[in-house]
């Protein structure tokens, strides 16, 4: 039963995982507590090992082990529980649909169909006979979506003196991170630094403006300031051959509490992506450097909520040859790339675990208002990871 990818994944998409993305939302599509129940029970029927890990209230890890051979190595399998919220979408987000090789819904393409295929090679594995050389380790994380909460707590499951699992107190020796890739591999990719920016003010009436500091004036200047420099990046940093250039882009202002107010406060959240080899809090700082040598007023950089950390292809290489081995073997030729957008490979990357990013579907398709993945990629990763984790035999 849960060797087959494509009943996974309609049972995975019709419970709803949400994470809220700052807002206070709360309610049982929200948060990740059915799918990890879901997950839970699935481990159970399998008969194999698992811990569920509570990061924060109401939002856990499940972590799952198939043992293998003493002096074999350990592969981790990790894909995230929840997905982004479902405003705007024109389908049923938690109403699974199949039509034309395709099945809709939220979280289908990121990341529940990476997810199903996992679980799939992984039950497949447990149902063999015999022994595998691989110890192989599935972690279904919670919070990709906004702070990565699941991902820091697990690479702290190995780095901790006092380890809370007793199997997973070294790290492992190779990570695979579902997203959606097409069947290629990622080998690089970019992470992002976010921060707030605020301008102070003086608050008066409006019917006499000269008698205050209007901040949304300043602000404007600040975003006329950031505009500029996202413009020079491209000098400034040189661009990664497989991940392009370092960006820059001012997604949210607020301010003001009343047309007839001088407003004496305003924010703006910035989105600032490193590349491989960028240091994240550098980039942050850079910023505020830039703003000051431009400007003749006060502003405040407000702490960052995450920091970039990217994926290097500096050590991934015999990783990536021998998956892209399997993948040749199974559905032909794909491709080493490096992408924009950023994923867990950074946080195991950076706890010393050479990691890959790979999967089925199109980025082009998360977050959309009709998501969907091919069912054609979803069974070829499930043959895929499988394959793998035994390639090592």
């Amino acid at each position: 039963m849960h060797t087959d990818p494509l009943p996974v994944l309609h049972q995975l998409v019709a419970i709803p995982s949400v994470t809220p993305m700052g807002r206070s939302l709360s309610g049982p599509d929200y948060l990740e507590t059915r799918v990890t129940e879901y997950l839970v029970s699935l481990f159970e029927d399998l008969g194999v090992e698992y811990q569920q890990i509570e990061v924060v209230p109401g939002r856990s890890n499940v972590i799952a082990r198939l043992p293998g051979a003493e002096d074999g190595p350990t592969i981790l399998l990790d894909a995230h529980q929840d997905t982004v919220p479902v405003d705007g979408m024109t389908i049923p987000p938690f109403d699974p649909a199949v039509e034309v090789g395709r099945l809709y819904g939220r979280g289908a393409c990121d990341v529940k169909g990476g997810m199903a295929a996992m679980l799939a090679a992984f039950a497949r594995l447990a149902a063999e006979a015999g022994s595998r050389a691989a110890t192989v380790v599935i972690s279904c994380t919670c919070d990709e979506e906004s702070t990565q909460l699941g991902i820091r707590d697990l690479v702290k499951l190995w780095q901790e003196p006092e380890p809370r699992i007793d199997w997973l107190a070294q790290p492992p020796d190779m990570a695979i991170i579902a997203e959606p890739t097409e069947l290629h591999v990622v080998v690089a990719h970019r992470g992002a630094s976010r921060w707030k920016i605020r301008t102070p003010g003086r608050a008066c009436h409006s019917s006499d403006p000269t008698q205050g500091v209007n901040a949304i004036y300043r602000m404007a200047r600040v975003l006329a300031c950031l505009e500029q420099y996202a413009s020079e990046l491209g000098d400034r940093v040189k661009p990664h051959p497989l991940c392009g250039p370092a960006t820059l882009s001012v997604g949210r202002i607020e301010g003001g509490v009343s047309v007839n107010v001088v407003p004496d406060d305003c924010t703006i959240e910035i989105d600032r992506r490193c590349i491989p080899g960028e240091d994240g809090n550098a980039a942050i700082d850079d910023v505020g450097k830039y703003l000051r040598e431009h400007l003749d007023f006060d502003f405040e950089m407000l702490p960052p909520w995450i920091i970039g950390e990217t994926l290097s292809d500096d050590d991934n290489g015999p990783l990536a040859d021998r998956l892209m081995s399997v993948i040749s073997d199974t559905v032909g030729e794909r491709d080493r790339i490096g992408v924009p957008y950023g994923t867990h490979a950074s946080r195991t990357c950076a706890a010393n675990v050479p990691s890959v990013v790979f999967g089925p579907g199109s980025i082009a398709q998360a977050h959309t208002k009709d998501e969907w993945i091919s069912i054609e990629q979803l069974q070829q990763a499930a043959d895929i990871y499988h394959r793998f984790c035994q390639s090592f035999d």
